[in-house]
């Protein structure tokens, strides 16, 4: 990736790749994310947005739901699937803030986040 990214879109794009193999290969393959380096990408990196979860159970669940070929690794094509589910529910939740009356404390509380 020697271009300079021209668009925002492209430089989201060009930090998932980065953000990914940050993680990957720490332990093992280095095209794929162990359960390890998933949690910590999930806690370093989403934290604000999963709520600090420290949770195994829900690592471990994400892993299996991520896992297609169930071969205990994330490799990149599953982890942009989860990439793209998370950026659709965060769509969702703001989309429902928006067109609610008078918006939640929750809603009030992410949008105060977001301008910080």
């Amino acid at each position: 990736m020697s271009k300079e990214p021209s668009s925002n879109l492209e430089s989201a794009m060009q930090m998932l790749i980065k953000t990914f193999h940050k993680y990957s290969g720490k332990e093992g393959d280095k095209y794929t994310l162990s359960r390890g380096e998933l949690k910590e990408l999930l806690l370093e990196e989403l934290g604000t947005y999963l709520g600090g979860s420290k949770d195994n159970e829900a690592v471990e669940k994400v892993m299996n739901d991520l896992d297609a070929n169930n071969d205990g690794e994330v490799d990149f094509t599953e982890f942009i699937i989860l990439m793209g589910a998370l950026t659709v529910a965060c769509n969702d939740f703001f989309l429902d803030c928006k067109t609610d009356e008078k918006p939640t404390d929750e809603c009030k509380g992410e949008s105060a986040q977001k301008k910080n």
